[in-house]
């Protein structure tokens, strides 16, 4: 069994950044070869990394340390009073949680919302064969949670079950349905399924300051950042004289 003392790691040639467009990345991807249990993929999310379909991987950038791993310990997670007012108005919501598969009425939806709200990022144009190698064909662990009003499909939140919580790894829904904040709910609904499991963390992938479409994940708090190879608390954070990430404004 493959274990991270054993496990390779391949770096890109330097390119583009997606997330900074004045930045050049450098990205570290885990041998794409090795089986992923669900352990070895906990041990690679406390470390930084990210899933995306069948790649795990973490920023390794040279001149730049934008991006930022970030995570909330659900059980000392305080929803704010805008988080709040967002869980009282999707009550009338049901969520149910499902095998990752692919589903026609799914896919229809995450076409309707990447070209609405990214037809300037890399998802676009969106197809099913891709829609499958991001979110379907991903890991054992993979589960999507199904967000709906009467029948009527209005988002899904696709999560992974890890050893010491769960991860959040994207979420698609109505862009017309724009007022009822189901990004924000779909986060707020996975910290509460992590406490029912009880879980440890809810793991949200990577905090860019300067990224609108990154800069939320401080929103949910306390969070824990991972800065020089450790896991830091807001407390911790604010001690330092230079973070990534500044207190809320």
């Amino acid at each position: 069994m493959t274990d991270l003392l054993t496990l390779d790691f391949y770096a890109t040639p330097e390119h583009d950044c997606s997330y900074l467009p004045e930045q050049k990345a450098t990205t570290l991807f885990a041998d794409p070869n090795v089986i992923m249990t669900t352990a070895l993929y906990s041990e690679l999310s406390q470390l930084g990394f990210r899933r995306s379909g069948n790649q795990y991987y973490r920023p390794h950038c040279a001149s730049c340390q934008a991006c930022t791993p970030i995570r909330v310990p659900v059980a000392d997670f305080r929803p704010s009073r805008s988080q709040k007012r967002v869980l009282r108005k999707n009550q009338h919501l049901q969520c149910q949680i499902i095998p990752a598969d692919f589903h026609e009425d799914h896919y229809l939806l995450y076409e309707k919302y990447i070209i609405d709200r990214h037809s300037d990022g890399d998802m676009y144009p969106p197809s099913r064969e891709q829609y499958r190698s991001f979110l379907v064909d991903g890991h054992q662990c993979t589960q999507f949670i199904e967000l709906s009003e009467d029948g009527h499909l209005c988002g899904v939140a696709v999560c992974d079950q890890l050893e010491d919580g769960l991860s959040a790894i994207y979420t698609f829904f109505d862009p017309e349905l724009t007022a009822l904040s189901l990004g924000t709910f779909a986060v707020l609904w996975q910290i509460q399924e992590a406490q029912r499991r009880n879980q440890t963390y809810l793991y949200l992938g990577f905090y860019i300051n300067n990224c609108r479409k990154m800069s939320y994940k401080n929103q949910y708090k306390p969070f824990e950042a991972r800065i020089n190879n450790h896991w830091l608390s807001e407390v911790q954070l604010q001690s330092l004289t230079k973070t990534t990430l500044p207190s809320d404004q």
